[in-house]
Order: structure tokens, then sequence, then C-alpha cells
């Protein structure tokens, strides 16, 4: 392709509005362009790198036995009612009606749809086990948009549903798409670290995400450097160090504490460990006012305490909520409740074992001191409900765990009976009987998984893409000063192109900075300059590759050879 011909508006300094790497380089490099907040334009340089993930995707997702099917991306609301999302999916799902008020919605997924089309075709278990997927656009209005296209309202996404007899085909299939994902990500260039995930809204029970360390990831990872335990921070549990202690209970007692309210000043005005308190927020459960209790050195875990109410809304109450359901203004809340009032309570696991505890007098100013569970309340529902954090044990092998900062670009769940049954999705087995099928789910980010490998793949020059997603694979530039220099670079690139070799062509009328500097910004992983020396008695061809420094020198007619090894050997390293 020549670029005297070819749209590819680079660009000289970063955007304003753009934070993270990828975000900068994506724009610069000419691969995309703003069109609103959270949607963009991908043009042809970018449309190219889109593709040739979605090809390598393709056919990984193949090779497993997967099934592609191309779906509506409208959807019709009468599924999402069946399964009992219409309203659970929240502000995020973008709904319309049509002219004759029929609701839909611009599906931001599709297990709905792919579960009520195997309900349409598959009959029988003989037709089982069934991998259906597809590579479309999704739609999700979110609220803020940002990163360019790691966060966006449009986006294209490899989704694949599974339905299989039973749970041990369930994990057969799991177990299929975990190793797919693993060859997919690093085809793309991309190291991946699985992590156990929560299921969120999707449902189901085993979860597992594909993360790209990032210093902008949005997703915290938990790790354990010596067993190799890996969870996402909202699923992260851990060994709790707890110190056994011989003292003997205290009298229960209120103590007067006018304006001490938070956590420090209660350490600062006892003159005791933040751990010696017992936390207690409460919060808004599907409209029911609930209270979380918590050691006051611990944060709350809101996804465990959501997942622990199988609640679909969960926010912190607001103040009035606070003191109608207490007795007292924020701050002051604990677990004693005041006579008469009546709340549900969920106490984390370590609460029972902390003695002569402090926490909240359910009154203005006051707060109760030598606590004891079981003595002075009753724990009547209990679970793990903290956030785990760096430095606390593994659940495993009780080393420290150390956090970093993660990107998710895949995520594949065991979805177990939520849609099927919800939706009476029946086969018959091989004694005739009436069957629900078990379903798995396996998402990728293509647009996603593109800004992610240019996250790991920069310098301060530009992109170094991986051969295996690059958007052409040999970057040629003519520094021809007439046309019979001209020529001669025509005729290099039109050998390169005849040997299969795709290639962007820089015949432009630039200065050859201008030109060098393109090239490193789009990064394209072969560089050759036609030169000085080319043009001159020798015809020998400079050549870089984008991620070493040194240049080589190759005679002309060496070019495609270099070339096409060059190619072969990235290719194979991405595919070992």
């Amino acid at each position: 392709m020549k670029m005297s011909r070819y749209l590819v508006p680079t660009l000289k300094e970063d955007p304003s509005d753009a934070v993270i790497t990828s975000h900068r380089l994506m724009l610069r490099a000419g691969l995309i362009r703003k069109e609103s907040a959270g949607m963009y334009i991908y043009l042809p340089l970018g449309l190219r790198v889109l593709q040739k993930i979605i090809a390598i995707i393709r056919e990984e997702m193949n090779k497993s036995g997967a099934l592609e099917f191309l779906m509506p991306e409208l959807t019709s609301a009468d599924l999402w009612k069946e399964s009992g999302r219409w309203h659970s999916m929240g502000p995020e799902m973008i709904r319309i009606k049509d002219r004759n008020g029929i609701e839909y919605a611009l599906a931001p997924t599709h297990e709905e749809a792919f579960t009520n089309v195997i309900r349409m075709i598959v009959t029988s278990y003989k037709d089982l086990p069934v991998n259906a997927y597809q590579i479309n656009t999704k739609f999700r209005d979110e609220i803020r948009p940002r990163f360019g296209v790691m966060r966006s309202k449009e986006f294209i996404m490899k989704d694949a549903y599974s339905f299989d007899s039973d749970e041990d085909g369930l994990e057969g299939s799991y177990q299929i798409m975990r190793q797919t994902y693993r060859t997919i990500f690093k085809r793309c260039g991309l190291e991946t670290i699985p992590v156990e995930a929560d299921t969120g809204s999707m449902g189901g029970s085993n979860s597992e995400e594909f993360m790209v360390a990032s210093e902008v990831g949005e997703e915290v990872l938990l790790l354990c450097e010596v067993c190799g335990y890996k969870s996402n921070q909202e699923r992260a549990t851990c060994q709790y160090q707890l110190s056994p202690t011989n003292e003997d209970e205290e009298a229960l007692a209120i103590v007067d504490t006018p304006d001490v309210r938070t956590i420090n000043e209660l350490v600062q005005f006892f003159g005791c460990s933040a751990h010696t308190f017992l936390k207690s927020l409460i919060y808004v459960a599907d409209g029911t006012p609930i209270m979380a209790v918590v050691p006051g050195d611990r944060e709350i875990n809101e996804v465990k305490l959501k997942n622990t109410l199988n609640a679909v809304d969960l926010e912190l109450a607001p103040d009035a909520v606070v003191e109608e359901v207490t007795g007292a203004p924020v701050g002051f809340a604990g677990p004693i409740l005041v006579k008469g009032k009546a709340l549900r309570i969920i106490f984390d696991t370590q609460i029972k074992t902390i003695k002569n505890a402090i926490t909240g007098a359910n009154q203005r100013d006051k707060h109760y001191k030598g606590v004891n569970p079981g003595r002075d309340f009753v724990i009547g529902q209990e679970a793990d409900i903290v956030l785990v954090v760096a430095g606390d044990r593994c659940p495993h092998c009780g080393n420290a765990l150390i956090e970093t900062r993660g990107i998710e670009v895949g995520h594949i769940f065991k979805l177990g009976y939520k849609y099927t049954r919800a939706m009476n999705v029946k086969v018959l087995d091989k004694n005739g009987k009436a069957i629900t099928p078990i379903m798995g789910c396996y998402g990728i980010g293509v647009n996603r998984t593109m800004a992610a490998v240019i996250e790991q793949h920069n310098d301060d020059r530009g992109i170094i893409w991986p051969m295996s997603v690059a958007p052409f694979q040999v970057h040629c530039i003519s520094l021809a000063k007439n046309e019979k220099e001209e020529g001669a670079a025509d005729t290099i690139y039109s050998m390169l192109v005849d040997a299969g070799i795709e290639v962007l062509y820089d015949d432009r009328t630039a200065s050859p900075g201008f030109k060098f500097g393109d090239a490193d910004l789009i990064g394209i992983p072969i560089r050759i300059t036609l030169g000085k020396a080319f043009f001159g008695d020798s015809s020998s061809i400079e050549v870089k590759l984008r991620n070493k420094d040194e240049k080589i020198i190759i005679a002309k007619d060496m070019i495609v050879d270099y070339c096409k090894k060059q190619i072969v050997q990235m290719l194979q390293k991405l595919n070992a």
C-alpha cells in the first residue's frame, strides 16, 4: 500500500484528552479518531489491526470446535424479561422502542439470545456439546467512557456460549476455552495473567479473567509469588493473622465520644489498635437497609457483600436512612441495636474472634467499649466481606500477597443453569428423559485486546507491533529524489508485494526525518530504507527491526528472502 494513496493522519503531539499510552498512540499513529464520548472511528490502519486480531480469534475458536454465528445486535426485551435481567442490567443497557412500541436492547451481551437460538434448534443430547460464538458489536451506556477504546460505549466482542448435558461436560468445555484463550493471547503477543474473578451480573460459579498487567489498569490483582495464587481483588480471599488473646471479658460500658466518629479519631481517643473496633456501615440493598460489620482496620468489599446478599443494587445508605434505622447520625452505628430497632446484619468472619471491642452505640456522640460477640450481640449471619490488600496472607500457602493493576481482555464463566432454567431449555437424554443443558460463557474484548497490545509493546518513539497483529509486515521508506530513483524504489516495493509480503510503502514527498518518525510511531516490525546506498552503485538496502536499535545492510537481491525469513521467525515465536 502506497502511503501517497493511503490515509494515515499521524500527529506530532499527544492529544490533550488522551491519558493512557494506548489511547495516545492510537490517535497519534492514525489508527482511530474520536466521534463522540465513548465512540471511535477505526481508520484504515487501525482496522487492519482489528482484522488481524479477529482472524486469530476466529482461527483458534474454530480449531477448538466452536461454531460461528452472527446474531442480531438488537435483542428482544422479551428474552431479557424471561431471564430476569431486563431491569437488573441497570442503566448501562441501552433500551429502545420501535415505531410499534416494541421494546429492544442494543445488546451488551448475548446470553439470552444464544440460549434462545439453542432452544429453537437443539432437541437431543446427541446435538451436545455445542459451543456457539460470534464476533460482533456490543453496546454499553458507560457513565464515564474513558481511556480510549478501553472503556467505550460501542465495542467489538467475541462472545461464546457452551451448552453441555452435565457438569462434567461443562468442565471439559471450560478447560478447552481456558487453553484456547491462552493460545489466542499468546499469538497476539500478549502476556496475560489469568486470575480468579467475580461472575457479576452474568451469574454462575467459576470465573477466570485474563488480565494484562498495566499501571493504568482499572482492576486490582492480588498475586502470590510463591504458590502462584492469582485473583481479582473483587474475589480475593486471604488467611487472617489472628493473635490469640487470653484477656478476660470486660463489662460492657458506654463512653461519651463527642465528635469522634472516624476510625482514626477513635484510635487516638481510645489509644488502641484499629482492629479492636467494629466498623459498622449501613447500606441499602434492593431498597432494604442492612448493616455490614468488619474489623476497624479493614475495608468492606462491596462485591462480596452484594453477592452475600444476592442483591441486584447495593449502595451506601444516605444519612437520613442511617439515622432512621440506628437512631444516630453517621459514625455512631454498631451491632448492639437500640431497643425496638430491627436490622439485618452481615458480620465478617473475623468479628467473632475479637474480644473487648469498641463500636458505635447507635446514639449521638456515644460508643460502647468492652463489646464481646455472643454475649452482647448474636452473629446471625457471617461471611467473608473484607477487601484483601497487598501484604495479606495467601489463602493457599500463607505467604504475603503482592498487588498489581491489570486490564481485563478476556473473561470465562461457568454459568451453570441460570439461563437454561429461566428460559426453560430442554433436550432429551439417551433414555428419552427431558434434561436442562448447562452453560458456559467466554468473552474477549477485541478493541481492548488491541489497546492492551500497545500498552505492552511501545517505547518513547511509538508502537512496536508483534508481527501477528501488525497492520503491515514491512515498512518500506523511499528517499528517492528524482523519477529514476522513484522507479527503482517502486521496483523493490513490487518485488515485496509479489512475494506475498504486506508492505506499507512511504513514497510521499517528505523529509527523511518525518518519514522515520512516522515509521517509529506506527511501529511496523520491519523497516527497510531505500536511500543513498540503494540508489548508488551498491544497490544495498538498509534494514532495521522496530524492536532493535541496530541497522544492517542487505543486498537488493536478498531483501525478499530476508524479509520472509524474519516474518516466519517472528510468527513462530508467537505461536510456540
